[in-house]
């Protein structure tokens, strides 16, 4: 058992999260969006005022600039009680690129609300002919005065429907500029010229949108970092969500995991030899991706950065949760080809629904195939494949 320079030892600290987490829990998800996300809104907003918000964020932005131990113990709590999650993607994405990158002004405008939740931001990096290979992307940006004027397109943006800020990728260089011309750019998500567009998925649902931008103007002082040098952003930026979707993840499966493990028992199925082999192994893959997750976060505490082997992480996730899903969905026999709608639905399709939405999986934060090439080379140290894009010019 140890002590922070509080006093306050390990047990403790996770004995009073969790009776934070249950006093204050917010109760059940409403089924209305609009009313969904001002629960979500208020629940943040309830986090934060406690002082339990930001397990890794620095005090001197609202966070609770935790140790490494803590932030592991944070994680767990916090998927154990199922509580809401944060809205958007700005807070494992966009805080760290602003804590490093952002001018004082900009911290202490952006980060606070940010993290209470009052303000939502998404990612505006993808376009449809420049995903994994993000430098190519097209969408311009004119400067005239102390303003940009922005044109172009953005798409399979999360929580782009509700967001009030884009953390966004422009080319402000010329067209054949790749990662030499890129700007990062934070858009008002209500500007005149911005249009968003709902993208349904597999599973009925409307988890991504695209994004137009039609002669958007933007403060230059909402500009991170210099012009044409926003490539390192990026790679700060899906560095940090790689990390912290690894320990969220493994946090979250584990409870998943023994959802699935109670299915397969109430199913009769666990007396099948084979089934008890799959359980074991998603057993064994479920620890393993907690003890990434933690190696993950002290390299960050360690360096400033996570590094590329953030992507082994990634990659573990996405092979783990597809699997998973698939092997539930065989699990549930003739029923899982019922979704959520269907009264017959076992568990109300929870299991269907994950399986579609993980199809996915294998091209968000960047495709497997990508995060395959950055383990190759800059993890393995193996050659470059050469029918590849350079790992500079890559989705890092």
């Amino acid at each position: 058992m140890t002590a922070d320079e509080t006093g306050e030892s390990d047990d403790r600290f996770r004995a009073r999260l969790r009776a934070f987490l249950t006093e204050h829990h917010p109760g059940r998800r409403p089924k209305d969006p609009v009313e969904r996300v001002a629960w979500q809104k208020k629940w943040l907003a309830t986090l934060f005022d406690a002082g339990y918000a930001g397990p890794s964020w620095p005090r001197e932005y609202g966070g609770m600039d935790l140790s490494f131990a803590r932030q592991v113990s944070y994680q767990e709590e916090y998927a154990r009680a199922r509580v809401p999650g944060p809205l958007g993607t700005g807070l494992g994405i966009a805080a760290p690129t602003l804590i490093k990158y952002g001018t004082p002004e900009q911290k202490e405008r952006h980060l606070r609300p940010m993290l209470r939740g009052d303000l939502v931001w998404a990612q505006g990096y993808s376009e449809p002919e420049a995903g994994s290979d993000l430098q190519a992307l097209r969408t311009t940006a004119r400067r005239e005065g102390e303003e940009y004027v922005v044109n172009g397109q953005k798409v399979w943006n999360s929580s782009a429907d509700i967001a009030d800020i884009f953390f966004t990728l422009v080319r402000t260089g010329p067209p054949d500029s790749r990662q030499d011309g890129i700007s990062y750019l934070l858009i008002d998500a209500h500007a005149p010229g911005v249009t968003v567009r709902p993208l349904r998925d597999l599973t009925g649902d409307a988890h991504f949108c695209e994004i137009f931008f039609d002669d958007v103007r933007v403060p230059v002082a909402n500009r991170i970092g210099e012009e044409n040098a926003g490539w390192p952003l990026v790679r700060t930026s899906l560095g940090h969500e790689r990390a912290a979707g690894a320990m969220n993840q493994a946090a979250l499966y584990r409870r998943v995991l023994d959802e699935l493990i109670e299915l397969a028992q109430e199913r009769g199925a666990t007396a099948d030899p084979l089934v008890r082999d799959r359980l074991a192994d998603f057993e064994i893959r479920v620890r393993v991706m907690r003890l990434t997750g933690m190696r993950t976060i002290a390299d960050i505490m360690a360096k400033g950065e996570p590094g590329p082997a953030s992507s082994t992480a990634r990659l573990s996730i996405v092979t783990f949760e597809q699997e998973l899903h698939e092997f539930a969905v065989d699990l549930l026999g003739p029923y899982g080809i019922l979704d959520r709608r269907d009264p017959h639905a076992v568990q109300r399709g929870r299991w269907v629904w994950g399986f579609l939405r993980t199809r996915a999986s294998s091209i968000g934060a960047g495709t497997a195939e990508i995060q395959r090439n950055t383990i190759a080379e800059q993890v393995l140290g193996l050659p470059r494949d050469p029918a590849m894009p350079t790992t500079a010019g890559r989705t890092p």
